[in-house]
Order: C-alpha cells, then sequence, then structure tokens
C-alpha cells in the first residue's frame, strides 16, 4: 500500500466558534446522528494501528473539526504514544492540526513546536471580513483578535503555521486590504479556499456564497498582488498558485482539488467511522468503521460505491479547454450533474477560464524562471493519462 493521509475529527462536529458558512455544520445537520463526542482512546489507536502497519514510506495525520483542540493536549499525547508504539515499519510521520485557534496557549505551543505540528490557523482576512462570518459560540461576539493573539504566541514559540482563508463574497470583496495586512503580519504561508455552498442546494443563494465572477475576479486580483511581490521577490507561498506553478514545471499537484479526479484519503469521525472525503461526510457516504472494519473493507466499499470513478465523469468539453492541463476541472464538490450530457460540470469554470485568461502568462513567466529551458503551455497538453 502507498503512503496514507488520514484526517481525524478527535471532536467532531463540535465547536467553540459559530461559523456563518461551516460547511461542516451542514454536513452533520443531514446525516442521521450530528455528533458523536469525543473520540475515545480506543477508537484513536484502532485508526492508528491499522494505518500505520498498512502504511508504505510515509503516513500522514491531519486533525481537523470541529474544533480538534477541544479534545484537550493528552489526546494528543496518546497520538504520538501509538504512532511510536506501532511505527513498525520505521515510516515517516507527519502531524498537522487545523485549528480555530481559540485555545492556543502556552502549552499547546510548546507541544506544537516540540512534536513538528504543521499548524493551520483559520482567519478570513481583516477584522471587518473575518468578524462578519466567525463568531465566538458562547456569546457570539468577534474572534479576530483572540485569534491574532493566538498567532502571536505560535511565533513566539517558532511554530510552523500557516494561514486559511475562507473565500467569501466578503473576503473576495476586501483582497488588497487582507494581502496587504498579511504582508504586514509576515504571514508568508496562505491557503485560501472557495467558499462551500450547502450540499444539495441552489449555489449563491446565501449572504457569504461566492459567485463564479467574484471568485474569477478574487483569483486575478490576488495573482496580481502575488506576481508583483515575486518580482520584488518576496512573495508569500500561496498553495493555489504553487501548484499551478508546479504543474505548468511537469509535477504532479499536492492538493487534490488540482489533479482532477478525487484522491484516496480516509477521513475518520470521532466514533471511528470513516469517509471518503472530508466534504462528504454523510451517511451514504459512510466507507465502515475503524473499530470495526478492516482497511481492505473499508477500501472495497469506497471502490462499491464509485467514489473515486465519479469525479472522472466530467463534461466531454471541459477536457477539450485549452485550460484543462491546469484546471483539471476543479474540485469534485464545486461539480454539478448534468443529466441531459450525464457528466458534471464545474459551477466555477467561468472563474477559473477569467483567471487563466489574465494570469497564464505570468504563471508561465514563473515557471520558466524555475527551469533551465523555457517552455510553451501547449507542451503540457500531453500530461501522461495517469495524472488525469
Amino acid at each position: 500500500m502507498p503512503p496514507i493521509s488520514v484526517l481525524i475529527k478527535p471532536s467532531s462536529g463540535m465547536c467553540n466558534m459559530t461559523c456563518d458558512y461551516c460547511f461542516y455544520c451542514d454536513e452533520t445537520q443531514k446525516r442521521a446522528q450530528e455528533s458523536y463526542g469525543f473520540m475515545s482512546e480506543t477508537t484513536l489507536k484502532n485508526v492508528i494501528r491499522k494505518t500505520m502497519l498498512r502504511a508504505e514510506g510515509t503516513a500522514s495525520y491531519t486533525f481537523q473539526g470541529g474544533e480538534p483542540t477541544l479534545r484537550g493536549l493528552d489526546f494528543f499525547e496518546k497520538v504520538l504514544s501509538y504512532q511510536k508504539q506501532y511505527n513498525k515499519n520505521k515510516i515517516q510521520v507527519y502531524n498537522s492540526l487545523q485549528t480555530n485557534g481559540l485555545l492556543i496557549d502556552e502549552a499547546w505551543c510548546r507541544f506544537l513546536r516540540e512534536n513538528h505540528f504543521l499548524t493551520g490557523i483559520s482567519l478570513d482576512g481583516i477584522q471587518k471580513t473575518h468578524d462578519a462570518c466567525r463568531h465566538s459560540r458562547k456569546d457570539n461576539t468577534p474572534t479576530f483578535d483572540r485569534i491574532c493573539r493566538s498567532i502571536a504566541l505560535l511565533e513566539t514559540h517558532h511554530v510552523d503555521f500557516n494561514i486559511l482563508t475562507v473565500v467569501n463574497q466578503t473576503v473576495a470583496q476586501n483582497i488588497q486590504e487582507i494581502y496587504a495586512f498579511y504582508r504586514q503580519k509576515k504571514w508568508n504561508y496562505q491557503q485560501y479556499i472557495a467558499c462551500l455552498d450547502p450540499f444539495h442546494e441552489p449555489h449563491g443563494q446565501n449572504s457569504y456564497s461566492i459567485h463564479p465572477e467574484n471568485y474569477g475576479q478574487f483569483l486575478t486580483e490576488l495573482f496580481h498582488l502575488w506576481y508583483k511581490d515575486w518580482k520584488k521577490n518576496r512573495q508569500p507561498y500561496i498553495r493555489q498558485f504553487e501548484n499551478y506553478i508546479g504543474i505548468l514545471l511537469g509535477h504532479f499537484p499536492e492538493s487534490c482539488d488540482q489533479r482532477g479526479t478525487c484522491s484516496i484519503q480516509y477521513v475518520v469521525e470521532a466514533d471511528g467511522s470513516v469517509y471518503p472525503c472530508d466534504f462528504y461526510m454523510m451517511d451514504e457516504y459512510c466507507l465502515g468503521n475503524f473499530n470495526e472494519n478492516r482497511l481492505e473493507e473499508i477500501d472495497a466499499k469506497r471502490r462499491e460505491i464509485a467514489f473515486l470513478k465519479r469525479s472522472l465523469l466530467l463534461d466531454p468539453s471541459c477536457k477539450l479547454c485549452t485550460y484543462y492541463p491546469l484546471c483539471k476541472g476543479g474540485c469534485q464538490r464545486n461539480r454539478d450533474w448534468n443529466p441531459e450530457i450525464e457528466a458534471y460540470q464545474n459551477y466555477f469554470c467561468q472563474s477559473y477560464r477569467m483567471f487563466f485568461d489574465a494570469c497564464l502568462d505570468g504563471l508561465m513567466e514563473v515557471a520558466n524562471s524555475l527551469s533551465h529551458a523555457p517552455h510553451k503551455f501547449c507542451e503540457f497538453q500531453n500530461i501522461p493519462q495517469d495524472l488525469l
């Protein structure tokens, strides 16, 4: 078996914040059991034992929520203990934590630093854009200042972290101020994710929804800001752009939404139930349970529901597009089924066309600067089929 990627929700969907656009709140409300409480040590042990004993080369564990820090530091000490106990094959283990930052204190910072947890902090830009959607669950108060203090603590303790920003309508409209704020703070590792509309509901019906034209404008504006800084050799790492440049250089993208097909993942709820993707944690997609099923059974269920194959059913005209070798049709969660052609079409197709029309030359310039021989975009039309 190849390297294994596991995403664990130790606190299920429980959170100390309430965010207007939270995709996981939407998912939990659309299944028979909304919350599974805290993950037990027995379940944690079974997850780590069954994955580490089968992994080859590397095993990556990401802890997400809800809010994973609600489970407490003792739980994460157990994570390290079980990883050490079951690392029979001497594989490389990577741990990461995605948190809203509200519970981060000096003890958490020491743990994250000493144990090399890459930490993602959810922050939606400047104060007015962040506080517009992300509130304290306890009293519905703003959270921006508290999270900024947590980030300062991470910096003081030299914890490796990145900023994850959800691109909703408000964020998209204020990207220049947000980019300048991040640069002033020297937060040089950034990730931007398009806001999801509720599952199986019409797009664009909520105040936070990001529309295709707005998302295309956002990507273009962000790239131009980044490109200006690249010219000055001071650009931040922005995951989406780095992956596009990597594709132009012939590399396989590490971000699953830029691969064109869904990837093999094990996303684990607090009770041990496992799903193929964080965006599809509803009952109809459950693949089994790590407390009851072997990895082979879980993988067989993935094949039975044809989760990966479904992501190949892309509109044929999409694959004829000039930009397909870079776009790959985007994330499956943003695709809509068209029964007339029996294929999926991406809601953000217009966004990507706008972006590449405006920014492809800049992407190619950056890619060419990183290679010894200049090349043209047309050469990347023939990407090997196993990458499509």
